[in-house]
């Protein structure tokens, strides 16, 4: 098996050692390569522009949820493709600040449900707490969103 750094170099001896059968094959091969990457460039982009859209809005409610879960989010669809799935990172910041106050940064939510969230729809759920870092209570505290990964029905 030719080693991956070795794949190159091999090409480069073949180019000058027989140029006209290198080009024929390689020129396609890298304008294919070259193709599919900027699809796959431009999809995550536009991907990322439609995520872009999603109003989504994180409190802490204990009013309007359980006890054991009181941080209430809501999400609308502003775009005109139905949402199929969507995960992100809570994160926690007194006001005014921008040092993240959750323990443990791996906290992810997601967006569940057994339809696609169509254009203009609305959800909502509770979320437990993420874990604070000692000396801080969730009322004082302003949640946020982010790290928003999530795919479309096109």
């Amino acid at each position: 098996m030719l080693s991956p750094a070795l794949i190159p170099l091999t090409w480069l001896a073949l180019l000058l050692r027989y140029p006209k059968r290198t080009l024929m094959i390689g020129a396609p091969l890298v304008l294919l390569l070259a193709g599919v990457t900027a699809w796959l460039l431009l999809d995550g982009r536009y991907n990322q522009r439609l995520l872009d859209h999603l109003d989504m809005q994180i409190s802490y409610a204990p009013e309007q949820c359980p006890v054991n879960q009181p941080l209430l989010v809501q999400l609308r669809n502003n775009t005109d493709y139905s949402l199929k799935n969507l995960q992100w990172r809570i994160a926690a910041y007194r006001p005014g600040e921008n040092i993240n106050l959750v323990a443990t940064l791996f906290t992810e939510a997601r967006y569940t449900s057994s339809s696609p969230l169509v254009s203009g729809a609305q959800w909502q759920t509770c979320l437990p707490l993420p874990n604070l870092r000692t000396g801080y209570r969730a009322s004082t505290v302003e949640f946020r969103v982010e790290r928003r990964q999530g795919n479309f029905v096109r």
